[in-house]
């Protein structure tokens, strides 16, 4: 797996449900959404995962919080398709 900013290597594993390469400490998996059986420390402030918002730009992997995305910075406007 490789940074999409720097390309430098970074550390992964194996999604066990669609054999996909995912951040070492990633809790579920970017492609099929499955959840890691690992215990993961509980962390105050955590996201809501049932009810976070996705970056609406299709080839980020961030989620929108206070209006921008936590990956790219646009905000959730700024990807809206005009009606």
């Amino acid at each position: 797996m490789r940074c999409p900013h720097c390309s430098e290597d970074l550390p992964g594993k194996m999604c066990p449900e669609c054999d996909v390469v995912v951040p070492l400490d990633g809790r579920y998996c970017m492609m099929c959404g499955a959840e890691f059986d690992e215990e993961q420390p509980e962390q105050d402030g955590e996201l809501d995962m049932e009810n976070r918002v996705l970056c609406p730009d299709g080839t980020c992997t961030g989620i929108i919080v206070d209006g921008r995305c936590t990956e790219c910075g646009s905000s959730a406007a700024e990807n809206e398709s005009p009606s």
